[in-house]
């Protein structure tokens, strides 16, 4: 097999997290009398910017306020965010954000095939790690071998650090690995650190452009939740295999259709 290691991104791409995050987001304002609230179209807006802390420094700076009141908001984003990350951890050991069709078949299938996993992310690690328990069970942790996090790298996606990290910890090359995604920050980063790049859009990303991804999905798909006819007929099949994933990756490697 061409496929040494599987990387995900996590929210988006291993569960629908986002509507979660903003429900923890606009929370933790409240619990911190900040009176702010962020709707579905604002939160579609700013996560265009990779990073919880960065997109609450982003939405501060579009606020009608004195650079000082600015600065000193800007001030308390790490204890919001704190509080933030409890909230949402709470949310998601309750259950919320299931995982996305195919991804705990994929995952398994790896895992039987010795076909190693890593995560390369820019949530926080305590966010990548409650997701994992909550969906996939206590010992799941255990299952990835790199759990690459935004806390651990200068430069947030698209920037290719947190993939370089990943790559790096697995000690593995780029070639040897592909990459999983569901936006254009995200994908932008796995093609920098010249990853094979899946992409699956969700709600909060569908109208990116893919057109650099490798292969585009609306999910990695089930027995029981099979692909669109769309994304089938790209596949051809009506989930997304490791076997499969492996054939459209040693194509690429080789530069002729699979």
């Amino acid at each position: 097999m061409s496929i040494a290691a599987l990387i995900f991104d996590v929210d988006g791409t291993m569960a629908d997290t986002e509507e979660t995050h903003r429900q923890a987001f606009n929370a933790a304002f409240l619990l911190h009398e900040l009176w702010w609230d962020w709707s579905r179209h604002q939160y579609t807006e700013l996560l265009r910017t990779s990073g919880g802390k960065e997109r609450i420094a982003v939405y501060i700076d579009s606020l009608p306020l004195p650079n000082a009141e600015k600065k000193r908001l800007k001030g308390l984003a790490h204890l919001v965010h704190d509080t933030k990350t409890r909230i949402y951890g709470e949310l998601i050991g309750d259950g919320r954000a299931p995982l996305r069709p195919g991804v705990a078949r994929l995952l398994r299938e790896a895992r039987a095939a010795g076909v190693r996993l890593a995560i390369a992310s820019t949530t926080t690690s305590a966010n990548a790690e409650a997701l994992i328990r909550a969906q996939l069970g206590g010992e799941a942790r255990h299952w990835f071998e790199v759990i690459a996090c935004g806390d651990l790298v200068p430069r947030k996606k698209p920037a290719p650090d947190i993939y370089t990290r990943a790559l790096g910890m697995l000690r593995l090359p780029a070639s040897a690995c592909v990459a999983f995604e569901d936006s254009l920050n995200g994908l932008a980063a796995a093609k920098a650190a010249g990853l094979y790049t899946v992409v699956t859009p969700n709600f909060w990303s569908a109208a990116q452009d893919f057109s650099a991804a490798d292969l585009v999905l609306h999910s990695l798909g089930d027995a029981d939740a099979p692909l669109d006819a769309g994304s089938a007929k790209r596949l051809g099949a009506p989930f997304l295999s490791l076997a499969r994933v492996a054939e459209l990756h040693a194509a690429a490697l080789r530069g002729t259709p699979a």
